[in-house]
């Protein structure tokens, strides 16, 4: 590692996220317009060199990571690329220069990006890093140290970890040659700081990764020959009068943010700037490319990596009515896929789930759109795919190797859709003209299903709108509000809370305490409390995180006008969503209930259907908690911060709920809710002891049930062997006692599992209390004879309990 630096001699590697302005800085460092800068992307990593102040420079400028996708949400090829940067200047780079954005905040969720980056250089990077702050205009008359202090722990940590290393650009100046020298001035004490050491990547390493990358492209060049044959037959199959098919059908799949909107845009040749609003409802459209007529169907994404259980109703409700939308029905669906992210297993789950609630043969049908080509760079899209692993390349093997890649940013290419359009037409070709023909079964199942729904919606609002008039006539407008907001993790608590007070104060993905912040809106004194979401899975709730949340309600000793119950509009709430927020709201009194309301998030996603329909569209667990909350509810559209009404209309409604309660306000006993807390963690601790030893005896009958099978077994083998078959069967068919037959053996421990399951799932539901003693209790339904007490030795794992035959 060690090496004799000359002083006229520095190389850096600039790092960081996307357009933190990279590029830029690298031509204010080189004092030339080297690197290209605007709306061009980095891809790979570009070399250059000059001479500065004296200095030979050797800049590489690295591509940029989404701060918003994980170190898992990285593709493969991307990891191993950046691991290699520092070999791309030999010996090593002496410095590298993670490039921070002032004018944006560094959030929390973008510490742990960096923090991932970072840790696949390993630990001793930091020895060579140092933050440069970009966009210094933005800071005005406000130093660097001051702008550090204010943004909060996130930055303090970066930079603390940075050894208090950094130093402010101002990349519009490009005229203030000081900001380049006394930059290398910092970078020069940091190399004799490091002793003249430069960073290198370790040999084994390297090694590793290049013979990765020589696989990778092998099989890719396989993969491309394959294709190139594949389509090479396709294309016998298609008559001269049909090499431009007078009319093609399609339908765009895929997640959420993965560009279908664009690539529809891209394909009818639309040049008009997107809305930026989320695709909600099934839509067709029509144009020419060429010749050929396209109706062209964009449906509305899913989650990327949740599973079709995960997905409301109604947006699988519009997946399956796209088929309905160009009848006959598709020639072929796009399947669209990032290709600057990662495509796990995951991933693989949730596309196959989504796509195969169209019918049987839709694999037949469909093609693989890659969006985003030019972040591959000099990669082909093959590399993309065999290097991200087998759920990617399963996938496209499923779709019979038909893929292309697009990318939207270049819509002027029209090669790029001249081509697509070639194999759509070979696609169709293949499946002999023949379009994908929905079953009718499914469009009367969704007409049917729409019926009751607007049915049942239209009796909800009846029941509100009378409710609301009843207590509107008592309702006054309060100069004072008392909010608390409860939920699940990333619903969008904190953006609720922003939205509601108008202003920028709750960090997302940041609250791990309890926060209140007040404001003054719509005429009203407003305190909002954000508290930390819980997760989905009741198992991974601590009664840390409960107690947090119990904390909440004591930053408003006077009590809250109204605790709004945060729930999603674009995932599904189903009973483990209701279990969960059952067991946190069993915490307070039970009149909680009287002062609570559901607010629904993201409601951008109901398009032109009324909130009503998504309540009777949804699980009935949804219909459970409305009831609770006495037809409480209210959607809010938190990427709409400045339309006022949704707010107004939330405070009218908080209004009617403090008159429909008198007046008076939630203010729980602090004491009691942390008795609760206690006692919902001994519950937990006593039925995983409870299911623990269930498990072990259930799985001891088993061994004797297999070991008694056995020894029949044997004897049946010893009487054949010695010739006692007449005897044999005699015994076995009118013996008194005959040994149990090799089926019933079977179907005993068959039944044996299938009761160990149910009374797991009995268990799971078993409501464990305490009587006035405050022992334990377990508190069985009135039909089931039984009533018991529990004593504290059930916590001995080691004693024997009997189970009941």
């Amino acid at each position: 590692m060690e090496a004799n630096l000359e002083e006229t001699e520095i190389r850096v590697i600039l790092i960081g996220s996307r357009w933190a302005g990279k590029s830029s800085s690298g031509n204010t460092i080189l004092r030339k317009e080297r690197f290209e800068c605007g709306r061009t992307r980095t891809a790979q990593s570009e070399v250059r060199h000059g001479l500065v102040d004296g200095r030979k420079l050797t800049v590489i400028d690295a591509p940029g990571w989404s701060s918003s996708l994980s170190l898992a949400e990285i593709p493969e090829g991307d990891k191993q690329r950046f691991k290699l940067n520092a070999s791309k200047c030999p010996p090593g780079p002496n410095a590298f220069l993670l490039v921070i954005p002032v004018d944006s905040a560094f959030s929390l969720e973008q510490k742990t990006s960096v923090e991932e980056h970072m840790k696949l250089l390993g630990e001793r990077v930091w020895r060579y890093t140092m933050v440069l702050f970009t966009c210094g205009d933005y800071l005005g008359e406000k130093t660097i140290e001051q702008h550090i202090e204010s943004e909060g722990q996130a930055l303090k940590w970066l930079i603390e970890k940075c050894l208090n290393r950094y130093h402010v650009f101002n990349n519009k100046d490009k005229s203030n040659l000081s900001q380049v020298t006394k930059l290398l001035q910092k970078i020069e004490e940091m190399v004799c700081y490091n002793g003249g050491s430069y960073y290198k990547v370790e040999e084994h390493i390297f090694q590793v990764i290049k013979e990765k990358q020589k696989e990778v492209a092998e099989r890719a060049e396989e993969r491309r020959k394959k294709a190139e044959d594949q389509r090479h037959d396709m294309k016998a199959l298609i008559p001269e009068e049909m090499k431009h098919i007078p009319k093609l059908q399609m339908i765009l799949l895929g997640s959420r943010n993965v560009g279908k909107t664009s690539v529809g845009n891209t394909i009818l040749g639309y040049k008009d700037q997107e809305d930026g609003k989320r695709t909600a409802k099934s839509v067709a459209r029509q144009g020419f490319v060429a010749k050929t007529e396209i109706i062209l169907v964009d449906t509305p994404g899913w989650w990327k990596g949740f599973p079709v259980f995960d997905t409301p109703e109604a947006i699988k409700d519009e997946l399956m009515r796209s088929m309905f939308l160009c009848p006959p029905g598709p020639h072929v669906f796009l399947l669209v896929i990032d290709a600057d992210a990662s495509f796990n297993a995951k991933h693989l789950n949730a596309m196959t789930s989504h796509v195969e609630l169209l019918g049987d043969g839709v694999w037949r049908h469909t093609i693989i759109v890659f969006t985003r080509g030019d972040w591959l760079g000099t990669n082909s899209i093959e590399q993309y795919i065999e290097g991200e692993g087998e759920a990617l390349q399963s996938l496209v093997e499923q779709c019979g190797n038909r893929y292309h890649v697009v990318d939207n940013k270049n819509a002027s290419d029209g090669t790029q859709i001249s081509e697509l359009l070639e194999k759509i037409t070979e696609t169709v070709a293949a499946n002999g003209w023949s379009y994908f023909v929905p079953d009718q079964q499914i469009f009367r199942i969704i007409e049917e299903r729409r019926r009751k729904v607007e049915e049942g919606a239209m009796l909800r609002q009846s029941q509100v709108k009378a409710t609301r008039e009843s207590l509107r006539v008592s309702s006054n407008k309060l100069q004072e509000l008392r909010i608390i907001l409860l939920g699940q993790k990333t619903v969008g608590k904190s953006a609720t809370g922003n939205t509601l007070l108008h202003k920028e104060v709750f960090a997302s993905s940041q609250n791990e305490q309890c926060q209140m912040q007040e404001g003054e809106v719509a005429g009203r004194r407003v305190t909002v409390i954000d508290t930390p979401g819980w997760w989905q899975n009741s198992s991974c709730c601590t009664d840390d995180i409960d107690k947090e949340i119990a904390r909440g309600f004591s930053l408003s000793p006077v009590g809250v006008h109204v605790i709004l119950l945060i729930i999603p509009l674009d995932l599904t709430f189903r009973d483990p969503q209701r279990v969960t927020l059952e067991d946190h709201m069993n915490l307070f009194h039970a009149t909680v209930w009287k002062h609570a309301m559901v607010l629904f998030t993201y409601g951008d996603k109901l398009a032109d259907k009324s909130l009503e329909e998504h309540i009777e569209r949804e699980h009935s667990a949804l219909r459970w908690l409305i009831e609770k909350c006495e037809n409480r509810y209210h959607a809010m559209n938190n990427m709409k911060k400045r339309d006022m009404n949704q707010v107004t209309e939330l405070f009218e409604k908080i209004e009617e709920i403090v008159a429909g309660n008198s007046g008076k306000l939630f203010c729980p006993n602090i004491n009691e809710i942390h008795l609760r807390i206690e006692e919902k963690f001994k519950r937990k601790q006593l039925k995983h002891v409870l299911k623990q030893r269930l498990e072990r005896e259930y799985r001891r009958r088993e061994l004797e049930l297999m070991k008694g099978f056995q020894e029949t077994l044997h004897e049946l083998q010893n009487e054949i062997r010695g010739g006692a078959t007449g005897t044999t069967s005699k015994s076995l068919v009118k013996g008194s006692s005959p040994a149990p037959s090799i089926p019933e053996s079977f179907l005993e421990r068959k039944q044996s599992t299938g009761n160990f399951e149910k009374v797991l799932g009995w268990l799971s539901n078993l409501h464990i209390g305490t009587n006035v003693e405050n022992q334990l209790t377990l508190n069985f339904s009135q039909t089931s004879g039984y009533r018991s007490m529990v004593s504290s030795d059930i916590f001995d794992f080691d004693r024997e309990v009997e189970v009941p035959e």
